[in-house]
């Protein structure tokens, strides 16, 4: 059965799952807004399916019970959990075991990450690396540290130029390259879109790019940064910080008054410039990637 389609309701303890429904959006808007900066992704995905219903990207199921939506799942290239207790964790485990292993990633606040995935990874197979420790941070002020005024949005003719670093970071970062197995040109469509969009910031000289970083996505409450990269021959040198710094407070102004970001609990430089900047811990996450 497809991902994307959740036809007739399916029961579970006392609830049931189905796809949210257009009609329902705007219930499923305000609930994901009860914690509006953890689930800033799934909002993303509403508030573009409020204007257009393919613009979604995914499926969005819901764990209904006495007939109120009490909790989602977003269901695409990343799955990502909403307001899920025990029991609508394995109603929706149970519906990924029937749907099958589509997705690339499990994302989420990490009590509902790892509850799903542990209701369904004997079905689903091994995955390739569960990462049960991701500090969620934010910082809703301007960084009190200098800033590099060499940061500037990327423009579209820099693309050639952006697209190695990117390369570079999504494989550091995820352990496997975005343009294996024929992948290219869906990855660089996806960097000329951000690009296109005014969401990648860098500092590039002679063609170079010496620090970059994107927004993931925005709500009215908070814009994601993702990708934060330096090249490695600058590394060392003190250039993320106010390199950042610059960044955010360009990002604070065109998207969000809060920005926000998950690190990998082991990731201790990244930790430590995140901390300088005024970063502070708001919620725990947990990815497993497939």
């Amino acid at each position: 059965m497809s991902i994307t389609q959740r036809e007739r309701p399916v029961s579970f303890s006392s609830g049931a799952v189905r796809n949210v429904m257009q009609h329902e959006l705007p219930k499923a808007l305000a609930l994901a807004r009860q914690n509006a900066k953890v689930n800033g992704f799934v909002i993303s995905r509403i508030e573009a399916a409020l204007i257009d219903h393919w613009r979604l990207g995914g499926a969005l199921w819901g764990y209904v019970n006495a007939g109120e939506i009490q909790s989602m799942l977003f269901v695409g290239a990343n799955i990502v959990p909403v307001n899920t207790d025990a029991s609508a964790r394995g109603a929706f485990a149970q519906e990924l075991i029937r749907a099958g292993r589509r997705s690339a990633s499990l994302l989420g606040q990490q009590s509902e990450v790892l509850g799903i995935w542990e209701g369904m990874q004997t079905y689903w197979g091994k995955a390739r690396v569960v990462r049960e420790n991701q500090p969620f941070l934010m910082i809703d002020r301007q960084p009190e540290v200098p800033t590099d005024p060499r940061v500037r949005r990327v423009e579209s003719d820099e693309i050639d130029v952006l697209f190695p670093a990117c390369v570079d970071m999504f494989t550091q970062e995820v352990g496997v390259s975005p343009i294996s197995n024929g992948g290219e040109l869906q990855y660089r469509r996806r960097i000329a879109e951000v690009i296109s969009s005014g969401m990648a910031f860098a500092i590039i000289e002679n063609s170079r790019v010496l620090f970059k970083v994107e927004v993931g996505f925005t709500t009215a409450e908070a814009a994601q940064i993702q990708g934060v990269w330096v090249d490695p021959t600058s590394r060392g040198q003190g250039l993320a910080v106010p390199a950042l710094s610059a960044a955010i407070m360009q990002i604070r102004e065109a998207f969000a008054h809060s920005v926000t970001l998950y690190v990998n609990d082991f990731n201790t430089p990244a930790r430590k410039t995140y901390a300088q900047l005024g970063f502070e811990q708001h919620a725990t996450f947990a990815t497993v990637l497939f």
